[in-house]
């Protein structure tokens, strides 16, 4: 009876050890299979959710989401690997318990040796080719995510480049107009439009190229090429909210110089007068950006028409009136005119504090012809009186004002350079009805009969008044020095083409009379930012586009590594 066993049973391993190979093989390459297999399906259920939960959870940011390649993709990894290696683990050993349970769990279990010893040792060996393939997919997928890096940099530095050529084409400025700051601004705060968060950094980086995607999912454009200037801007520094179109358009400081009473926020309001009128006829508009502004300046009108002076202006800093100025053309400015107090420029420490002084190109200085002392001693009393009725006049001498400011910007890096300085003598109205105002009148008419230049006629008489070295010392500071006379009757065109050459805007052309009632409005300048994003609970759009990237990468890798184990399993058959 043994014998009779015995002989089957060889037969039977006779058999099987025939079969081994194809057995073991298969066996390796199902077990392989079906772990990489496994992987697949773990990371289809981590990569392709639109919720922020799931196997790999996104965490809700403090204020923006980061760039996915940098912290949430090898957050995915993690969440495949922790599940399918130790699927794979606990699947192996519960196979092998099985195959040796079922195949030698009886009699039969002599005559099955060689089978459960192929289906084993491939199970066992498919360790290896799995591991290799983990190892070869984790490579693989720091690849992708190494050349989506590389591409992310790319933009980075191309959108830096090109924001960079944009504002020094433009030559755009960015500065704070209000009190106790007047900083210089290189990128201002935004406010997202959905929820408020202010983004202290929105430009290319960390949190993404082209967009940042805000807690709420707002999309945010991180450069102003892209949109940037249509949202809400505060100042980095006193979070002082900023005018629209911060960034796209140049600021161009304008300090108005002079003593108490010369007449600047009179000169002001009928320079905003001149060139609103200009900007209607240009078909372009003028916009005050501060509603209290836009409501100071209809008072003055008011005040004007009916022959009144206007408030003297207050002893605390100023915030600046800011105007908005487009023009055909792209001849865009965004004015900030500095008015303070003149009690500000009695004194070198009251100078001091006015820091907008620091970063400015251009210059107003406001000089009241009756504060000269030359002009003082040659009026009579007469001329005295009705000058006295008509307006005050300041008791500071503006050479002393004139000198304190100069002393202030030569403490600049750039020595107080200006490109174009504008002196301007006020109320040349009454000064006509003097007598030494009248040999600036007769020298403006020469002017004019002749061809040459009024602002020539104006800068003579202030040299022969006693203004001659404090003109000079203005030409040896700015590129371009012009003078100019102003009254309440002067030409509005004058005006609006004084104002045009100092701020740099060329408004050239014709200048309407506005009509009384028009007043610049304080309308939005441009479309403001739309709130567009996924709802709360789903993870941004560049998050979920960069997974679906990944798990592409990785089944087009999947496959062709499947086909070359595949392959080459096939040619190692015995028979082939």
């Amino acid at each position: 009876m043994p014998v009779l066993w015995v002989l089957p049973l060889l037969a039977a391993w006779a058999v099987l050890a025939l079969l081994f190979p194809v057995v073991f093989t298969a066996t390796v390459t199902v077990a392989t299979a079906a772990a990489l297999g496994f992987a697949y399906l773990q990371a289809w259920r981590t990569l392709t959710p639109t919720s922020a939960k799931g196997p790999s959870p996104v965490p809700a940011p403090e204020l923006a989401y980061r760039h996915y390649l940098l912290e949430q993709v090898w957050r995915d990894w993690w969440a495949v690997a922790r599940t399918a290696v130790p699927w794979t683990w606990r699947t192996g050993r519960a196979a092998m318990t099985r195959m040796t349970r079922t195949l030698l769990g009886g009699l039969w279990g002599f005559f099955l040796l060689p089978l459960w010893l192929a289906l084993y040792l491939g199970v066992a060996a498919a360790v290896l080719p799995a591991s290799l393939l983990g190892v070869l997919l984790t490579v693989c997928y720091g690849l992708v995510v190494a050349a989506g890096l590389a591409g992310w940099l790319a933009c980075v530095g191309v959108l830096w480049l090109i924001e960079r050529a944009f504002m020094a084409y433009g030559r755009i400025l960015q500065t704070c107009p209000h009190p106790f700051c007047y900083a210089k601004i290189a990128l201002p705060v935004y406010e997202c439009p959905g929820c408020g968060a202010r983004h202290r950094r929105l430009a290319p980086g960390t949190a993404g190229a082209f967009r940042h995607v805000c807690r709420c999912g707002t999309r945010l454009p991180t450069t102003i090429p892209l949109g940037r200037y249509r949202l809400t801007a505060y100042c980095p520094h006193c979070h002082g909210r900023l005018p629209e179109r911060i960034g796209r358009v140049r600021v161009e400081p304008l300090p108005f110089v002079g003593g108490p009473a010369a007449g600047k926020t009179t000169f002001m309001f009928l320079a905003i007068r001149a060139l609103h009128a200009r900007a209607r006829a240009a078909r372009g508009r003028l916009a005050f950006v501060e509603r209290l502004h836009a409501q100071a300046y209809a008072s003055a009108m008011r005040e004007f028409e009916r022959g009144g002076r206007l408030a003297k202006t207050g002893p605390e800093l100023p915030l600046a009136t800011m105007v908005d100025v487009e023009l055909p053309g792209r001849r865009h400015r965004i004015l900030y005119l500095f008015d303070p107090a003149g009690e500000h420029f009695t004194g070198a420490t009251e100078v001091e504090s006015l820091r907008y002084l620091d970063h400015g190109e251009a210059l107003l200085f406001v000089v009241d012809p009756f504060a000269l002392p030359t002009v003082r001693r040659a009026l009579t009393e007469e001329e005295l009186a009705v000058v006295e009725r008509a307006a005050p006049s300041s008791e500071e001498d503006p050479a002393d004002t004139l000198q304190r400011v100069l002393n202030e910007l030569r403490t600049r890096p750039d020595r107080g350079r200006q490109r174009r300085v504008a002196v301007v003598v006020t109320k040349t109205d009454l000064l006509r009805e003097t007598m030494i105002g009248r040999s600036l009148t007769r020298e403006q008419d020469a002017g004019d009969e002749t061809g040459r230049s009024s602002g020539a006629a104006v800068r003579r008489w202030l040299e022969e008044v006693g203004l001659g070295n404090a003109i000079r010392a203005l030409d040896q500071l700015a590129g371009e020095v012009r003078c100019f006379g102003s009254g309440l009757d002067t030409d509005p065109a004058e005006v609006a083409d004084l104002l045009g050459w100092v701020t740099g805007l060329p408004v050239d052309g014709p200048t309407e009379p506005a009509p009384a009632e028009e007043v610049p409005g304080t309308a939005p300048l441009r479309d403001p930012w739309p709130v567009r994003g996924r709802e709360d609970g789903r993870v941004p759009a560049a998050y979920q586009a960069g997974r679906w990237s990944v798990f592409a990468g990785l089944v087009a890798l999947g496959v062709a590594a499947l086909a070359v184990g595949v392959g080459r399993g096939v040619h190692a058959l015995p028979w082939l």
